[in-house]
């Protein structure tokens, strides 16, 4: 009997062991196969411009680029080169980063855009007191302070220190300037030398003022084929006149020839006032070389 008893408690330990094992594999498969959540579907965000700083002035200051897009096709536009005395090109540049910021599906696939919005920092600070953007209420208006600032700290118009038909002295309307001791002397010119180098673009849009036209360029071998058509495609589409040739006076060391010398197109816009910016009218030649390149890559 106490044999019988031994073996019907052995049997019941058992299965309270058998039901509590089972009870916690059940429990633990609770514990670890936990609902999965739904996948939350990507959203792809626009990227934002590449930051780059290409060179520094002769003060020190930085002379910056953005990149925007990632094409194979590469167009620059610079404003600027005539610092505080063309402060308005600085500002376009200013307003079109802005707007490819705002609008970046404008820009063709195949294309990119880079923009240095200031190559001559050091101009613009002798006018504005500011490094980097500025507003319009910092510009100064004391008309000795505006032609200084269209030279660098060395007192160099950067826009006669390039290699095409360079020499140490050249003209800005009626006055001698300094075109600085050699091509690529000033730190601001060896700058744009080296982006370009790096980059190699397919055109090249430098924003001045104030003769209301667009510009093609050459140095000594004629106007490339290719100027002439974004010359025209972007003064049909801005309303500015178009000019083959800028005949005012004689200009020497200039950056849009040594860009032709090397095989580049380049134009020049020139604003139509000192004081006016003008973006919308140059998104409308801006777009038209969208085009021309997407056509012709």
């Amino acid at each position: 009997m106490r044999r019988l008893l031994s073996k019907k408690r052995v049997v019941g330990i058992l299965l309270m062991l058998a039901l509590f094992g089972a009870g916690f594999f059940a429990a633990s498969r609770l514990r670890t196969k936990a609902p999965e959540a739904p996948p939350v579907p990507l959203i792809e965000q626009p990227k934002g411009p590449v930051y780059k700083i290409i060179g520094t002035s002769v003060q020190g200051r930085s002379i910056e680029g953005y990149t925007y897009g990632n094409g194979a096709t590469h167009l620059l536009f610079v404003g600027g080169m005539h610092g505080g005395y063309e402060w308005n090109s600085v500002l376009l540049a200013y307003q079109f980063m802005d707007y490819l910021s705002a609008n970046p599906g404008v820009i063709p696939k195949s294309l990119s855009v880079s923009v240095i919005p200031s190559l001559n920092p050091d101009g613009v600070y002798a006018v504005t007191g500011k490094e980097g953007r500025f507003a319009l209420r910092d510009v100064s208006t004391d008309k000795v302070v505006l032609a200084r600032g269209r030279f660098n700290a060395h007192e160099v118009d950067l826009n006669r220190n390039f290699d095409c038909k360079w020499k140490p002295t050249s003209t800005w309307q009626t006055k001698t300037v300094s075109a600085g001791q050699a091509p690529f002397s000033e730190p601001e010119t060896l700058a744009l030398r080296s982006f370009v180098s790096a980059y190699k673009p397919s055109g090249v849009v430098f924003w001045h003022s104030q003769a209301n036209a667009v510009y093609a360029s050459e140095c000594e071998h004629g106007i490339l084929g290719a100027t002439l058509d974004i010359m025209n495609a972007y003064a049909s589409a801005s309303g500015y006149s178009a000019a083959p040739s800028f005949d005012a006076y004689a200009v020497t060391g200039d950056s849009e020839g040594w860009l032709a010398s090397i095989g580049i197109p380049s134009i020049t816009v020139e604003l139509q006032t000192h004081e006016t910016v003008e973006l919308d009218r140059n998104l409308r030649g801006i777009k038209a070389l969208f085009e021309y390149y997407r056509q012709h890559p």
